[in-house]
């Protein structure tokens, strides 16, 4: 009975239309107030602890701060000429340069709305120019965004680890070959499709402006160098690298290549430099006819629209948190663990099921909302059976990517209708066949749980453990 009302009221508010966060809140309230001993005072009590008690949680709000500072500057841009420098001269080399330019945001963002729109809203239009189809274009940005979540680091596994309490830096660690991976596959399609329909290449520019545009966009790569090098060499929690990244993308937003700030119309530019030597003559004109506060109009607007977004994600995880209380306090996955164990399902045979729901969940839920629900309801099944808590987590993780480009909330599909100012029909069939492609990937991750744990392994070893 306890579950049936839990989540009749849950999915009874969400077919309504309200919020996530406040269906999550009154499904959770409403099981307490009928089902529960606990008074209301333990619910708000709930509620400060799901986020005070949970550090891992902090490096959300720098996380997003970060991205918002490479997304509104040019990193987004730099990086793309970094790799149509690179990879441009290939056959289908723009749209692979496009892939390959979100790879390297996804590394810095930890966000796949963020990277399709800051990548997107550039190289669509750029490829439709070059003369590639709209919707191949759209496609293509719209799953090569999804990396976002995927390669490290990644808001979503931040969120997976605070549910399960399972380390984020190991998260860190399995989603990078993964990412690398799904990076390499949608390239490898696109060359494929490129040779087919010969699509054009773009000039080889030469070695001195590949090694130009690689020193350019050093300032948006050293954010990698940063914080998974902080995080791998056990320098810095994960909460501490996403606190240096803010501080850090700060600067050289502001002060390295100036796209914002009180810098931003002074005469003097250093496009050629390397971004080291850009922020130190910066900096060191800081006494130079500059306002008072580095802080103007455009910097306070990006550390405001980054407060509006954490408080938005941190108000859905404290709702979901106490209703991950709910269905603790009322041993709710500790029966369904039983009931499925009782059924009798081998680990793969789990593992479909597991993909099943999420992909259905995908459909109609935020990703973090997902994973804050189901994990706790998976996850002591999943160790009961044997199968890696990391290794769950990597699943769960591409279930959310694919989340991403299913409609009716998939996420990635409204920004790209944003960009390209086309229906959602339009761009669900630009990018229903790539979606195959993850679909595959999915199955790959799901059975061979190497690719997820070989790097936390090795480092693990290496490290004497």
């Amino acid at each position: 009975m306890t579950i049936a009302v839990l989540f009749m009221i849950l999915f009874g508010c969400i077919f309504l239309g309200m919020p996530i966060a406040v269906a999550l809140g009154l499904s959770s309230v409403g099981t307490i107030l009928l089902f529960s001993d606990d008074s209301l005072a333990s619910i708000a009590l709930k509620l400060f602890e799901a986020l005070s008690h949970h550090y891992t949680l902090l490096a959300i709000p720098f996380f997003i701060l970060s991205s918002a500072f490479l997304s509104t500057g040019g990193v987004a841009k730099r990086l793309i000429n970094f790799a149509v420098d690179s990879i441009g001269h290939v056959k289908g080399g723009l749209a692979m340069a496009s892939v390959m330019a979100c790879m390297l945001f996804a590394a810095v963002s930890g966000s796949s709305p963020a990277t399709v729109a800051a990548i997107g809203t550039i190289v669509i239009a750029g490829m439709v120019r070059a003369g590639y189809p709209e919707s191949f274009a759209a496609g293509v940005i719209a799953n090569a965004g999804t990396l976002g979540i995927l390669i490290p680091p990644s808001i979503v596994m931040l969120v997976y680890s605070a549910a399960t309490e399972v380390s984020a830096s190991r998260m860190f660690m399995a989603g990078m070959i993964p990412g690398l991976m799904m990076g390499g596959i949608l390239m490898i399609a696109i060359y494929i499709v490129a040779r087919i329909k010969n699509f054009p290449a773009q000039p080889f520019p030469g070695f001195g402006q590949l090694f130009r545009s690689g020193a350019i966009a050093m300032g948006g790569l050293m954010l990698i160098v940063i914080v998974l090098g902080s995080i791998y060499g056990g320098i810095a929690s994960p909460t501490e690298a996403a606190a240096v990244a803010a501080v850090y993308a700060f600067l050289v937003a502001v002060f390295g290549y100036r796209d914002m700030g009180p810098l931003k119309d002074k005469p003097w530019r250093y496009e050629n430099e390397n971004i080291a030597s850009c922020i130190a003559r910066n900096i060191g004109q800081i006494s130079v006819g500059l306002p008072k506060s580095f802080f103007d109009d455009e910097v306070r607007k990006v550390v405001l629209d980054a407060a509006k977004v954490s408080l938005m994600l941190l108000f859905i995880i404290a709702n979901a948190m106490l209703f991950a209380h709910v269905l603790t306090t009322e041993r709710i996955p500790h029966t369904i663990a039983e009931a499925i164990i009782g059924w009798g399902l081998p680990a793969w045979g789990f593992l479909i099921v597991v993909n099943i729901l999420l992909l259905m969940a995908g459909n109609f839920m935020e990703p973090s909302a997902i994973l804050l629900i189901m994990a706790p309801i998976l996850f002591p099944i999943a160790t009961q059976l044997g199968i890696d808590p990391i290794h769950l987590g990597i699943i769960m993780v591409v279930n959310m990517e694919i989340g991403m480009l299913t409609p009716p909330v998939g996420l990635n599909l409204f920004v790209t209708a944003g960009i390209t100012g086309r229906s959602m029909i339009w761009v669900i069939k630009a990018a229903l066949p790539w979606l195959s492609l993850l679909l595959g990937f999915l199955i790959l991750i799901t059975y061979v749980p190497q690719i997820s744990l070989f790097l936390p392994e090795l480092i693990d070893s290496m490290n004497g453990y």
